[in-house]
C-alpha cells in the first residue's frame, strides 16, 4: 500500500482514502436508474392474503412476465408470539445440553486443580460463568412465558 501514497498514484490514494463516499453515492443513485420505469397500463402486483403473489399483470388481466409465483413460509409460523416461542424452544433446546455439558467440565476443572489455587480460580470463574448462562436461559423462558401469558388473558377479556 506504500506504492500508493507516491505522487503518481495520488487518485487512486484520494479514491480508496473516501471509497465509502463513492459507496454511498452508488447506493444512492443505483436505484434510480434501475427498474423506476412505469410501464403504461401496469398494475403493480398484490398479495392474496399474505400467502402468494402473481406476476405483475396489465389492465386486461394478461401476464406482462408469463412467470406466477406463489410465495411460502419456510418456518410455519404465522405470528411473531409464534415466531418467538419458536426461537425459544430451539435455544432452549441447544442451551439446556450445553450447560449441563459445561457443569460437567467445571466439575472436571475442580478435580483436575488438586488444590491448585490458580487452577481453583480458574474452576470457580468457568463454574460460576456457567451459572450464569443457566440463568440466562431459564430467564429468558421465564419472560416469555410470562408475556406470553399476560398478552393471552388480555385477548381472552376483550
Amino acid at each position: 500500500m506504500k506504492f500508493i501514497k507516491n505522487k503518481k498514484y495520488s487518485l487512486l490514494s484520494n479514491i480508496l482514502k473516501y471509497s465509502f463516499v463513492f459507496v454511498i453515492a452508488f447506493t444512492l443513485v443505483m436505484p434510480l436508474m434501475v427498474g423506476a420505469i412505469h410501464i403504461p397500463g401496469h398494475v403493480a402486483a398484490t398479495t392474496t392474503g399474505g400467502k402468494s403473489n402473481s406476476a405483475a399483470t396489465t389492465t386486461d388481466g394478461k401476464s406482462i412476465t408469463g412467470i406466477d409465483f406463489k410465495i411460502t413460509n419456510p418456518i410455519k409460523v404465522d405470528t411473531i408470539p409464534e415466531f418467538i416461542e419458536l426461537v425459544l424452544n430451539i435455544v432452549l433446546t441447544i442451551g439446556i445440553p450445553i450447560v449441563a455439558l459445561a457443569i460437567i467440565y467445571c466439575g472436571f476443572l475442580f478435580v483436575k486443580a488438586m488444590g491448585n489455587s490458580e487452577a481453583l480460580k480458574k474452576a470457580k470463574g468457568a463454574l460460576m460463568y456457567t451459572i450464569i448462562g443457566a440463568f440466562l436461559l431459564l430467564g429468558a423462558w421465564v419472560l416469555a412465558t410470562a408475556i406470553q401469558a399476560t398478552v393471552d388473558d388480555i385477548t381472552k377479556t376483550t
